[in-house]
């Protein structure tokens, strides 16, 4: 179930990227289905990781109060954005058939933009998550907020093989 709706919301957040890029001209056709699918795979992927990721970030804290919810949002920004960030480009290179050193070169490239939407669009979103919900419905909401995020994930990624069309 967690790997389908990450998979599924990180494609669609391609979906709505690309209708952007094509509105803008950036695109010369509608949808590129491959770079969805790949999307998908990826988000398939990192689903069950994330899940468990909350499982064991709740066992460890499992307080709802304003200092266990802080310590938590640090533990996100420090670890698993970094984390899952290079799982989503070495992930995605590897499903572009790009070598281990073009994906790092990507990395090196992207990962500091990305890294700073994450700290301003996170720890927000983060805040309701850890204070409010209960871990079951931990992974549904960070992937509904994912779906939004990829958005900007799949505008970055992209944004050279966008400048080249």
């Amino acid at each position: 179930m967690y790997s389908i709706t990450s998979g599924a919301f990180m494609g669609f957040g391609d979906i709505v990227q690309q209708g952007i890029e094509y509105q803008s001209h950036v695109l010369p056709r509608r949808f590129n289905w491959a770079r969805t699918a790949r999307m998908f795979f990826v988000g398939f992927l990192m689903g069950p990781m994330h899940h468990y990721y909350y499982v064991y970030l709740d066992k460890m804290l499992p307080n709802a109060d304003f200092r266990t919810v802080a310590k938590k949002i640090a533990c996100d920004q420090m670890f698993a954005s970094p984390a899952t960030i290079l799982c989503f480009f070495y992930g995605m290179g590897t499903l572009e058939n790009k070598t281990l050193q073009q994906s790092t070169y990507e990395v090196r490239q992207k990962f500091i933009y990305v890294y700073m939407g994450d700290c301003l669009f996170w720890p927000p979103v983060q805040f309701l998550n850890f204070y409010y919900l209960p871990t079951h419905y931990r992974v549904f909401y960070i992937n509904i907020a994912t779906m939004i995020f990829n958005i900007f994930l799949s505008f970055i990624k992209h944004y050279d093989q966008n400048k080249n069309q």
